[in-house]
């Protein structure tokens, strides 16, 4: 039996980083069988979806916005995960993880069974900000959820005696949870919801042609070096 175990989410975005977090903890936690993946989905949408129609087994970790008090956690299995993914749109990775199990059953190669475990968001528009402390607490019993679906379909896995690092762990460590939120930069040096110094100034500008990058090989129309090739 082939099995993902995927986190889907933004962690830029403070709680909408649930997902992803919860599939870190666990690769640092627990050891599984080469049939057994572990992936940050991250707001791939429809390039998952390959991952999804090889498993049998879909476990997916999220943050969804049921309307509910913050923290509290929701366990949704096989058909009813679609409607429950789209409860509320706080994300565009919903929408496209939506399309990913649409197309998947339209191509006939879909999971045998799903397994969503939600939790209700308490902030998300703190750009930069990490998960709030009652979103964060659920991580762990997420993790136990899982654990314990995965012994119904008799799945093995076994406790690391020692922990991995945030160095082997499923990102860069450059994005692990604990780099993340003490290194953040503070208020003052970069806005959580958009920072108007940017958006407002007016060295950023339309270019009237487009500039052509050939170091990134990619196609600028807004960029603050227009400012400065004016003067």
């Amino acid at each position: 039996m082939k099995v993902l175990i995927l986190g889907v989410g933004n962690i830029l975005w403070s709680d909408e980083g649930f997902g992803v977090r919860t599939v870190e903890a666990i690769n640092q936690q627990y050891e599984f069988d080469e049939d057994v993946k572990l992936m940050d989905g991250g707001t791939q949408g429809l390039y998952l979806i390959q991952h999804v129609q090889e498993c049998d087994l879909l476990i997916v970790f999220d943050a969804i916005d049921y309307g509910l008090k913050p923290g509290t956690m929701k366990l949704i299995h096989d058909e009813d995960v679609p409607k429950f993914m789209g409860a509320k749109k706080m994300s565009l990775h919903q929408t496209g993880f939506q399309e990913v199990l649409s197309t998947a059953e339209l191509t006939g190669e879909t999971p045998d069974h799903i397994f969503l475990i939600g939790v209700q968001p308490e902030v998300l528009e703190d750009f930069g900000g990490s998960l709030r402390d009652v979103v964060k607490a659920q991580m762990q019993p997420a993790i136990e959820h899982c654990l314990k679906y995965l012994d119904g379909y008799s799945v093995p896995y076994k406790k690391r005696s020692v922990p991995l690092s945030e160095e082997d762990g499923v990102n860069s460590p450059t994005i692990g949870l604990h780099d993340y939120e003490a290194h953040r930069p503070s208020e003052e040096m970069a806005c959580r919801s958009g920072d108007e110094r940017v958006l407002f100034d007016n060295t950023f500008e339309q270019r009237d042609s487009e500039l052509i990058d050939s170091d990134c090989r990619t196609n600028v129309f807004v960029d603050g070096r227009k400012h400065f090739e004016d003067q």
